[in-house]
C-alpha cells in the first residue's frame, strides 16, 4: 500500500514539474515572438536590395486588364503576392490578403502573381473568388525578384523602390511589411543585425 501512495506522490510530481516546464516553454516562445514581431517576413536572397528601384513591367492579368508594376504611382503602393494554387500556406494566408485590401485600401493596391497554366490558375481564381485582385501570370516577373518559395511577397512603395520583402506564411508576417515600410527595416535578418550592432557598440 505505502509503494502505491509512493508511486502516485511521484507521478503527481513529474506532473507538477512538467507543468512548470511547459509554462516556461510558452512563455519564452512568447518572449521570442515580441522581439522578431516588427520584422516577421524572413527574406530570400535575392538580386534587389532595399531601395532599389524595382523592374517596370506591363502585363496583361487574367481578366485581361493591363496591370502596370514598378515605377511612380501617384502615392500608392503596390504589395505583390506571389501565390500558386497548389500551395495550402497560400490558401491559408487568402483571408489575412482579403484584410489587407479593405485596411489599407487608402495607399495600397494588392495584386497577385504565380506562373504556371493560366487555365489553371483562372479556375483558382473562381474557386477562391480572388476576382477582386489583378491575378497576373508570369516567370520573369517572378525572376527578377528571386522567388524561390511561396507564398513570397513583395513591396513596392510610392517612388518604385523595393521597399520591403519576404516570405509570408502568416497574417503577422504579412502585416510586418508594412510596419518594415515604416521603419526601413526590410526583413527579419536586417533587424537582428541591426540589435546584434547596438548591442556591440553598447558593451552588451
Amino acid at each position: 500500500m505505502s509503494f502505491l501512495i509512493a508511486s502516485q506522490v511521484a507521478l503527481w510530481l513529474g506532473l507538477l514539474v512538467l507543468g512548470v516546464v511547459c509554462i516556461a516553454m510558452a512563455r519564452q516562445i512568447g518572449v521570442l515572438h515580441q522581439r522578431i514581431a516588427p520584422a516577421g517576413a524572413l527574406a530570400l536572397k535575392q538580386p534587389l536590395k532595399l531601395g532599389d528601384p524595382t523592374p517596370e513591367m506591363s502585363l496583361t492579368a487574367l481578366d485581361g486588364t493591363i496591370v502596370q508594376i514598378g515605377g511612380t504611382r501617384g502615392g500608392r503602393c503596390q504589395l505583390l503576392l506571389f501565390v500558386s494554387p497548389g500551395c495550402a500556406i497560400c490558401e491559408a494566408l487568402l483571408p489575412a490578403v482579403r484584410s489587407a485590401q479593405g485596411a489599407e485600401r487608402g495607399w495600397l493596391d494588392i495584386i497577385l502573381a504565380s506562373d504556371g497554366e493560366t487555365d489553371k490558375h483562372a479556375d483558382y481564381v473562381r474557386e477562391k473568388s480572388l476576382g477582386k485582385f489583378p491575378y497576373v501570370v508570369s516567370e520573369p516577373l517572378g525572376r527578377s525578384y528571386g522567388v524561390a518559395k511561396l507564398p513570397y511577397a513583395v513591396l513596392i512603395d510610392e517612388a518604385g523602390r523595393l521597399a520591403s520583402t519576404g516570405l509570408v506564411n502568416t497574417r503577422e508576417h504579412l502585416e510586418s511589411l508594412f510596419v518594415a515600410k515604416e521603419t526601413g527595416i526590410s526583413n527579419i535578418q536586417q533587424f537582428l543585425g541591426q540589435r546584434g550592432q547596438r548591442r556591440a557598440s553598447s558593451g552588451e
